[in-house]
């Protein structure tokens, strides 16, 4: 399917690695100008090299801090007017909420949940001035069923979540398109990293965790990053502007829920 994005411009945070580089990925070989954001340069000039190598399109790098107002200066300064933004961040650390203190509430805010509001603030004007945006922002299966040591994402992400659904209805006249997707057990560093902590934990191996993880999932696997990356493309296409203000579970099925 022609997803119609050829000479798009697109910001893509956190695309260094894991779930926004696939993203990245899926939208270069669609033919679109990307800016790739990440905070160390080695580890994204070498997925911008990855990117350029699989579909000919090398994306422009930012090496900037998102959650600062600086890096998110450096950001539009390379890509004032973006059709697309992809909002994505690090989770932050899992643990005993009790062990928690302001300082740790603050930074998981900044990073999912004001971080993205910025840069939805800079950029949305623009899109419904061209009559075509579209928005996806990258948060997590634990906004719709909470997973108790991701106590930091579960109210980040989910403050973020309630921004969406008010902001959606209100711009979707102008073929401008929020999203939330959801992603599940994705094998990627941020996944390898949560099945640490819980095998830490519970004073198990990682290697008896990770099974049982898997094996937890209706699909019996993890997901892969492309699955994700081409998801992520879909919505942002021409053929999704009738999709807005939704939180789209993408989890092998592990969500229990009607609704």
């Amino acid at each position: 399917m022609d997803l119609r994005l050829r000479g798009r411009k697109a910001i893509v945070c956190a695309a260094s690695q894991g779930l926004g580089k696939a993203s990245a990925m899926t939208l270069a070989r669609e033919g679109v100008e990307l800016v790739i954001v990440a905070r160390r340069r080695d580890v994204l000039d070498s997925a911008a090299d990855e990117i350029e190598s699989a579909t000919a399109n090398r994306p422009h790098t930012v090496a900037a801090d998102v959650t600062s107002q600086e890096g998110r200066e450096a950001i539009l300064a390379a890509c004032a007017d973006p059709d697309i933004l992809i909002n994505n961040a690090g989770g932050p650390p899992p643990g005993d909420f009790r062990n928690f203190g302001r300082d740790d509430w603050i930074k998981a805010l900044d990073g999912n949940m004001l971080a993205p509001i910025a840069l939805i603030k800079a950029t949305i004007d623009g899109m419904i001035a061209r009559k075509f945006g579209r928005i996806v922002n990258i948060t997590s299966h634990a906004v719709k069923a909470p997973v108790a040591m991701l106590a930091l994402s579960n109210g980040a992400r989910t403050g973020l979540t309630g921004f969406v659904a008010g902001l959606a209805r209100s711009v979707s006249e102008h073929n401008v398109t929020v999203n939330n997707l959801l992603p599940g057990t994705f094998d990627t560093d941020r996944l390898k990293s949560n099945l640490a902590a819980l095998a830490r934990n519970s004073s198990r191996s990682v290697a008896e965790v990770t099974e049982e993880v898997r094996a937890s999932n209706p699909s019996r696997r993890f997901g892969h990053p492309d699955e994700f990356g081409a998801t992520c493309a879909f919505l942002c296409s021409t053929h999704a502007g009738y999709i807005t203000g939704q939180n789209i579970l993408i989890d092998g099925g592990a969500y229990p829920g009607t609704f």
